[in-house]
């Protein structure tokens, strides 16, 4: 093992390493939210989490766009497979170890050339409709500043890896690429020359992954690791079904049955109170931050929100953007000062306002659009209930419906007694 060997396979190991902390660090975080289980009808979640997080199922209601981003997905998915025989070569110190496979290593390279191709063109289409053809659903306030940075980072970063493939395979004078081959008249024709061009390609692109693996726990990126739980662990239920609190189930069962027992009806106790709906992010459940954490920030979300589209405040988009950053922030503040800590924030209020969260129709389009089966209505629907049952706040017209609900038994100011009045007008 000369020098050059030692010093990939440190770091290669740092690089993993420095990624399993990170992803720790996340795990943590999305513990943070309140436990609910998801572990019921597992054949369905397997099936579920096969079509829509690895058959993309979801994206083809856009075509145009869901071609390319499959092309993508799948052509670094397969690409990646080269990296075992990178990784043996750093690690061992030999020179393209599965070429002994003659006609079927040539078959897989050329195949995997090709897909390198329609990857970086699918990039290149991306960054000209992010940034020169500006799709309105990435010109959103929230998209401003670094939301639109890490989306164009990595879609550079995926055109510069696969340029760095190509060329390291066009550098070897001991082979020929369906696609390669075309480019060593634009290289030196010396051997030392092209030893050196495909050493430095193979660095590059080696050293492109290990940190592209290490930059997706700080970007959007992550939902290629995390679309798989979430849509595993994803809500199983019609669209439209509420989940609704134990205590508050209970007391309404009593006001419907005064001759029922109130110990019997009312849930166990377990440890405090639970507060109704969401404050902050402790209030959430798990599945709500790892939603957060999953969020690709494609936009499809907020672009089918009616309430968005009529020009309401409401981006449920934005709101899973606020849910993550407030997690991270929380989090940092915990690791820094112990379990305890408290900033005196909120995601109510500090991230999310009131305008944004009553805007929402509860129509679920946003559920419906996400291509990874996430839920910021649940959020939304949690933020609401603390507002009215914490702190009674609710606007002044759902206040006049909600009492005529109470005194007159419907949402209009009109006494039980006149209802069928209009039947007896001539």
């Amino acid at each position: 093992m000369g020098i050059s060997n030692i010093i990939f396979t440190i770091i290669l190991l740092a690089a993993g390493a420095l990624f399993t902390i990170n992803v720790k660090k996340i795990i943590n975080n999305i513990r943070l939210g309140r436990d609910i289980d998801r572990t019921d009808n597992k054949t369905k979640r397997w099936k579920t989490m096969l079509r829509v997080a690895l058959g993309q199922s979801k994206m083809v209601t856009r075509p145009f766009a869901a071609i390319l981003h499959i092309l993508v997905y799948v052509g670094f998915v397969l690409i990646n497979i080269e990296m075992l025989e990178i990784v043996i070569d750093g690690i061992a110190g030999t020179h393209r170890v599965f070429a002994g496979l003659g006609s079927f290593y040539q078959f897989v390279i050329n195949f995997f050339e090709v897909l390198a191709v329609l990857v970086a063109v699918s990039c290149i289409i991306f960054l000209i409709r992010r940034n020169f053809k500006k799709v309105k659903r990435f010109q959103s306030t929230e998209m401003k500043g670094w939301a639109t940075k890490d989306g164009n980072y990595i879609l550079i970063a995926e055109v510069l890896l696969m340029s760095a493939l190509l060329i390291m395979n066009a550098a070897d004078p001991s082979q020929s690429f369906v696609v390669s081959k075309h480019l060593k008249s634009m290289l030196p024709t010396d051997a030392h020359s092209l030893h050196v061009i495909e050493q430095s390609a193979w660095w590059f692109h080696i050293i492109g992954v290990l940190a592209f693996l290490n930059y997706l726990p700080y970007s959007k990126h992550l939902h290629i690791i995390w679309a798989f739980p979430n849509t595993f662990y994803s809500n199983l239920h019609a669209k439209g079904k509420f989940s609704n609190m134990a205590s508050v189930t209970a007391e309404v069962k009593l006001m419907l049955d005064p001759t029922a027992d109130p110990f019997s009806a009312q849930p166990a106790a377990d440890g405090a109170p639970q507060r109704f709906g969401a404050k902050d992010i402790k209030d959430l459940t798990w599945m709500n931050i790892m939603n957060a954490y999953t969020c690709t920030e494609c936009g499809r979300c907020t672009s089918s929100c009616p309430a968005n589209i009529t020009g309401k405040k409401l981006s449920p988009r934005k709101i899973m953007m606020d849910v993550r950053d407030r997690v991270e922030e929380v989090a940092a503040g915990i690791r820094k000062n112990g379990k305890d800590f408290e900033d005196g924030k909120s995601l109510i209020g500090d991230y999310i306002t009131e305008e944004e969260i009553w805007a929402c129709t509860s129509c679920n389009a946003c559920v419906q659009e996400c291509p990874v089966n996430i839920d910021p209505l649940e959020i939304i629907i949690d933020l609401r209930r603390y507002l009215v049952m914490e702190e009674s706040k609710l606007p002044s017209e759902l206040a006049t419906m909600n009492t005529n609900i109470e005194n007159n038994q419907a949402p209009w100011q009109f006494s039980p007694a006149d209802r069928f009045n209009w039947a007896n007008e001539e």
